[in-house]
Order: C-alpha cells, then sequence, then structure tokens
C-alpha cells in the first residue's frame, strides 16, 4: 500500500476528531465513479427515512432514531414534544435519584439491575463497560439478558443483601418480550423473598398501553419512560433504553447526544468524499461483493470497546440478514460480524487471519489516547504500554496486507460519551445507506419474529407432553411413545429434547432410566 493511495483514501474531520483508512481496501480508481449514481439514491433514501417515509412496510411504521439526537428534525411536533419532554423526564428522574430524594428502605440506592434483552441490554451493556468508573458511578449497574436461570442466580448473587438499595429498570416495548417478562418475574420474587416491596423500587421502559406499562400503572412503579414503535431495539440506545440507565449510572448521556447529532450532520451531507458512513458503506459493497462474501472482523484496540463487536453484531446481522430484497426475490443477504479486541486477538486467532481462509474483512477501531497523564508510566525507557498497544495494532494490519487480508481503520481521539455517540451514530448511518445499495429492508426483522414463534410451540408442546404424563403418573415412557400418546408423533425429537430437559432438573418431578440404546431411555412423572 502506497504513501500516494493512503494519501488519497484518508479521510479526516479535524471537528470530530475522526478518521477513516480506507487504502487497504484495494478498489479500484473507477468504483467510487461507477457506485456514484446508487450512493445518491442511498442519500435520497436516507433523507426520505428522516423525512419521517414508511420505511418498515411489514408494519406500517415510520423509523426515526435521528430524531432523538435531534428532535427539531422528527416530522411532527407531537414527536418533537415526546422526545424533549421524555429527555428532561430523564434527567429530572436521574437528579432525584442521585440527590436521594428516589430511594430504597434503607436509603440511596447503590446499585441498578437493568432488564431486557437484544437491543434492549446490549446497547447498554456497551456504554456501561466503554464509559464505567467503578469508583466514581453514582450506581453500579448489573443486567439480567437472558431466560437462563443459572444466570439469573449469578446476579443476584453478587446483589445477595443490597435488593433494598437496588434500583430496577425493565426494558421491552411491547411487555410481552417472553426472556425480558421472565427476569421481571424473577427480579420480582427475589425482591419479596427479601421482604421488599418491589414496586417503590421498579421503573419500566415501555410503549404506552403495553402490558408492561399496564403492569407499571396498576401497581404503581416508581416512574415510566416512553418507548415508541419508530425506535428499533438495535438503534434505541440513544433513546430512553439507554440513556436511562447511562444517567443513571452517572454518565453524561447529553455528550452522547451531542456527538451522534454531530456524527449526523457529517454523514447526512450527500458529497460521498465527504462522508464517512457512505465511505465505509461502498466499503463493505467491494469487500463482500454486496453479497455478504466476506465476514467482517471488529478488533479495537482498546479494552472499554470489547462489547463494541457484539453491538455491531446485533446492529449489522439483524439489520443486514435479510432472506428476500424489496422487490420480493430470494437474495440471503447479510454480513457476519465477530471480533474481541486487540491486541488479545493475537494470542487468540489472527494466526487464521493471516494465514488461514481469506474469507473476511478487518475493521480496526484505534483510539489515540492510551491513558490520564498523571497515570502514565514507561515500561520500557521512554516507550509506554500504550505504545505498545499502537505497535501491536500496526504491525498486525501490516501483517495482513502482506497476505492480502484486506482492512479498514476508524481512528477517534478517545473512549468519552461523545465520542460513543459519534459511533454508534456512524454505524447506524451506514447500516442504511448499506441496505438501499443492495436493495433490502434494513428495519424489519422477520426472522427474529419466526424464532419468537417457535419457541412459543415449544413451550406450548412441553405443557402438552407434561399433562400427558400426569394423565399417567407413575407409566413411564419411551419418547416415541410418550409423542405417539400426545399425538405429536412428528414432533419426537423436540419430545426427547424437552424430556431430557425436564429429568435433568429434579424440580419437574420426571425420572429417567437410562436404557442401551439410548432412544430406549424410559422417562417417567411421580405420582
Amino acid at each position: 500500500m502506497s504513501w500516494n493511495r493512503f494519501k488519497t483514501h484518508f479521510y479526516h474531520h479535524a471537528d470530530l476528531g475522526v478518521s477513516l483508512d480506507i487504502s487497504r481496501i484495494p478498489f479500484p480508481d473507477d468504483f467510487l465513479a461507477a457506485m456514484e449514481p446508487r450512493m445518491q439514491q442511498a442519500f435520497q433514501a436516507m433523507k426520505d427515512l428522516e423525512g419521517g417515509a414508511i420505511a418498515n412496510p411489514d408494519e406500517k411504521r415510520m423509523v426515526g432514531h435521528y430524531w432523538l439526537r435531534a428532535p427539531q428534525l422528527a416530522p411532527r411536533a407531537e414527536l418533537t414534544q415526546e422526545i424533549t419532554s421524555t429527555l428532561a423526564q430523564i434527567k429530572e428522574f436521574t437528579a432525584r435519584v442521585h440527590a436521594g430524594d428516589v430511594s430504597g428502605p434503607k436509603g440511596k440506592f447503590k446499585n441498578l439491575l437493568v432488564i431486557g434483552i437484544g437491543g434492549s441490554a446490549l446497547g447498554p451493556q456497551l456504554v456501561n463497560h466503554a464509559l464505567g468508573q467503578p469508583r466514581k458511578d453514582k450506581l453500579a449497574v448489573t443486567f439480567f439478558d437472558n431466560t437462563d436461570p443459572d444466570g439469573i442466580d449469578y446476579v443476584l448473587a453478587t446483589l445477595r443483601g443490597q435488593l433494598a438499595r437496588t434500583l430496577v429498570v425493565v426494558i421491552s416495548k411491547s411487555g410481552g418480550t417472553a426472556e425480558t417478562r421472565n427476569g421481571m418475574l424473577e427480579a420480582i420474587a427475589a425482591f419479596k423473598a427479601a421482604g421488599l416491596d418491589y414496586a417503590k423500587q421498579f421503573v419500566a421502559v415501555t410503549g404506552a398501553g403495553s402490558k408492561l406499562d399496564q403492569t407499571a400503572a396498576s401497581e404503581g412503579w416508581l416512574a415510566r419512560f416512553a418507548m415508541w414503535d419508530w425506535v428499533g431495539g438495535r438503534t434505541s440506545e440513544l433513546s430512553a433504553v439507554g440513556l436511562l440507565p447511562a444517567a443513571l449510572q452517572g454518565i453524561d448521556i447529553q455528550a452522547m447526544l451531542d456527538g451522534a447529532a454531530a456524527m449526523d450532520a457529517v454523514t447526512r451531507q450527500s458529497i460521498t468524499a465527504q462522508n464517512p458512513a457512505a465511505l465505509l458503506a461502498l466499503m463493505w459493497h467491494y469487500a463482500t461483493d454486496g453479497r455478504g462474501a466476506k465476514d467482517m472482523v471488529v478488533l479495537p484496540y482498546k479494552d472499554r470497546l470489547l462489547l463494541f463487536s457484539r453491538y455491531l453484531q446485533q446492529l449489522v446481522m439483524e439489520s443486514l440478514g435479510k432472506e428476500r430484497d424489496l422487490q420480493g426475490n430470494l437474495v440471503n443477504q447479510g454480513v457476519a460480524v465477530y471480533g474481541n479486541k486487540g491486541s488479545t486477538d493475537q494470542h487468540a486467532y489472527v494466526q487464521q487471519l493471516r494465514e488461514g481462509v481469506n474469507n473476511f474483512f478487518v475493521t480496526f477501531i484505534e483510539v489515540l489516547k492510551d491513558r490520564d497523564a498523571k497515570t502514565a508510566m514507561d515500561v520500557e525507557p521512554g516507550v509506554t504500554s500504550g505504545d505498545f498497544l499502537q505497535g501491536f495494532y500496526l504491525g498486525t494490519r501490516d501483517a495482513l496486507t502482506e497476505k492480502d487480508r484486506h482492512s479498514i481503520t476508524i481512528t477517534v481521539p478517545d473512549v468519552s460519551p461523545r465520542t460513543l455517540g459519534m459511533l454508534i451514530a456512524l454505524y447506524e448511518r451506514v447500516v442504511g445507506f448499506y441496505a438501499t445499495l443492495i436493495g433490502i429492508n434494513a428495519y424489519h426483522q422477520p426472522g427474529v419474529e419466526a424464532g419468537k414463534k417457535a419457541a412459543g410451540a415449544v413451550i406450548a408442546l412441553k405443557l402438552k407432553l407434561v399433562e400427558t404424563l400426569k394423565g399417567s403418573a407413575g407409566k413411564a415412557f419411551t419418547a416415541e411413545e410418550l409423542a405417539a400418546a400426545a399425538g405429536v408423533s412428528e414432533q419426537t425429537e423436540l419430545v426427547f429434547k424437552i424430556l431430557e430437559h425436564l429429568a435433568a432438573n429434579k424440580g419437574s418431578g420426571l425420572k429417567k432410566r437410562a436404557k442401551s440404546p439410548w432412544y430406549e431411555s424410559q422417562y417417567k412423572l411421580n405420582a
């Protein structure tokens, strides 16, 4: 890679302090010009989106996460008012909690338990890890982000004896998301077991009139904050979903919003060479042949950005992983995302990246600031730990280039609320542009809904099997026999899996008698 190519394809925005190096993606000289008509279509589609066009025809919804940091751009005055009033409510409630005016039965809240899943957890977790200051945070944050009982017990163990000073935020747009509902019920049970009136310590972030909203209102929870149907989960970090937990933790949420707004202003313009989101979208298109032919490996050289790849997994893969395009053609689009952090990954999977199958491109994220000057030290004369970190990043990048492994580098000044807001806004815009370039809808998720329906069917089958077993208490069944008795012989594999799970948990009352071959094993519900 030549210095002249670097000079030509290195983008820097002085006011943002953000740089983008696309010189190590070997696109030909005529690529950008050839893609310009399609890029202009993407700019127009984005303009329409921000203007309030119906972007999710499946649900007849607008997509307005960009308005969250620029309420004046919302297409209706009532939306502007809702955004600004919700932000004011978040700030006012947070101030009361920090002052102790809103408190638990044993004094000021010290802990925050956030219950959510997907975008209702990944964004808050990213911000918590990236920006938290353990000795300075107003509240220490933990999460229920799954329906795993062992994971729930692990978190509750860290809060043992502290529930009286723990504030709980339950996040669910519909209030019917099973994982979040289960986490809420588990938390309620824990608070009741501790002799606490949970309603006086619970807060809801949900849609108006949802199941959760009705529950919080009827039970007299501390507060309720709005979620809107025009903000998708994976783009909800700068709504109450992410802003409330961050504010309660003590993070400067206004700086996050300001950073996002500043990035939006830059990526809203229609001159491709001056738009970093457009340049990134075009690099994704070239690197993957516009059809997901290669995966994206995200390597942030900063421990605090460890969770950024997980956050991007949902944002990118849920948005772009689509079976059909806008015309209904079968396309099976998507870009797979994985990653951890540098230089840790140099001791993990960079060996394969350099010498194994060439089915990826890398996005390096370089952070210029190492640490505060007052804690700086040398590990060798004139050399700091941060110098080594940069050395490993630059060395790995060159080592990959030598083997024709392509990469992009995003450089940011620091990991601060403003910078994190800029990164979130940048990738939200990239996803939207790329979706238009490949002709798919980035704002619906039929595959996710299909998975939820399938999970519900499994639960219904489990209940049916238990009823069948209860009707023949004391009788032993093989999986095949029970499937036949329940009238679901076509689902015998699922029956076997459910029986194995029940038998492994003593509370179910189901006993297993193992036999050989394994499918002759018998299961019996105690009379």
